[in-house]
Formats: structure tokens, C-alpha cells, sequence
């Protein structure tokens, strides 16, 4: 069942229960990157900021844009760390920093990679993101068992190729279910 706690939620996608009540996490798909005894880190796909652009980015870290390839968003990627970059992509870029998550995404948080983007030599697929979500020691399975998330199985396709204001609602069909049939009591059998 989805809403049942896995032991580990690595590579997993967090689906925001539709009366989640803080904005920064209101109709948010997660993708977890890390998952422990420790805690659990992951970046939000589907919030892009409208506050900086790719450009202004580039612009401020000076570096000089040598592609003119479409426009790359940058996502909230959560609250903490909201100054670091981070970049989910296809393994087709691989680089000593990139960490593999699973057969079909990387996640690199350099210099390196935003430059590489700049002159089109980056991966494939990518979403760059500045934050992330993190979950202290028990807080995520806290969470979960409150209805606050849902999860699921990550899908790369998800990830890269459907439009940000299609995510969540994506993610959740994937269950198996409609969001207007969701209450707050749900998962407490």
C-alpha cells in the first residue's frame, strides 16, 4: 500500500496529501535522495522560482552562457540550504562529484555542472534546484503516519518529463486514485 512506512524511502517520491497546510509544501512532489536512521533529504520537482531565471543565475556566479539551448528552470528545492544548487539528471553526465541515486538519476551539486549547462555540455535531462527538504531522525515517518505524505516509487519520467503543474497530480493517479477522494483520515486503518 502506498501510504504504508517503508523502512527506507530512498529513490522515493513524497506526494504531498492535498490538505497540507504549509505553502512551501501545498501540492509538492518530493524525490527523496537520502533516507536513514539519521533522517532523510530530498528535492520538490514541481515548484520552478519566479524569482531567477537561469540567466541572472549564470550571470551572478559570472559565468558566460556558450549555448543557446532552451531555457532551464530553477525549482525551490526545499527550505534548507536555499544558496546550494543542486542538479537531478540522467547518468549520461558523470563527474567524481556526481552521486548515482539509481540506474536512471544522478545528482550533482558543483560548479562544475551549472558551467557545463551553460556551454551545453551538461546531461541529457536535468532539473536544477536551490534547497532542499530535510527531515530530521523519525520526523518524515512522524509525517507520514500524521497524513501529512503519500509515496511512491520514483518515475524518471516524472522527474523530466512532465510539465511542473502536472507532477503532483501525476504521481497520485500513479496510486491508483483520485485526489478529491483523500480526507485527513486516510492511511489510519
Amino acid at each position: 500500500m502506498a501510504n504504508k512506512i517503508q523502512s527506507n524511502l530512498t529513490n522515493q517520491f513524497l506526494i504531498a496529501m492535498p490538505q497540507m497546510k504549509d505553502p512551501r509544501f501545498e501540492r509538492s512532489l518530493i524525490y527523496i535522495v537520502e533516507h536513514s536512521k539519521n533522517g532523510a533529504m530530498g528535492i520538490i520537482l514541481n515548484q520552478p522560482v519566479q524569482f531567477l531565471s537561469f540567466d541572472s543565475l549564470l550571470k551572478q556566479l559570472g559565468i558566460i552562457r556558450k549555448s543557446s539551448k532552451d531555457l532551464i528552470d530553477i525549482h525551490f528545492g526545499g527550505p534548507v540550504g536555499t544558496a546550494h544548487g543542486f542538479v537531478l539528471h540522467s547518468p549520461d553526465y558523470n563527474k567524481k562529484s556526481t552521486l548515482k541515486l539509481n540506474s536512471g538519476i544522478s545528482l550533482t551539486a558543483t560548479l562544475e555542472i551549472i558551467k557545463d549547462m551553460a556551454a551545453n555540455k551538461g546531461p541529457k535531462n536535468s532539473l536544477f534546484a536551490l534547497g532542499y527538504a530535510g527531515w530530521e531522525s523519525g520526523q518524515l515517518e512522524d509525517e507520514i503516519r500524521s497524513n501529512g505524505w503519500l509515496h511512491c516509487p520514483a518515475d524518471n519520467d516524472i522527474i523530466f518529463d512532465t510539465k511542473n503543474t502536472d507532477k503532483w497530480l501525476t504521481s497520485i493517479k500513479k496510486l491508483g486514485f483520485d485526489p478529491l477522494m483523500l480526507s485527513n483520515n486516510s492511511g489510519n486503518a
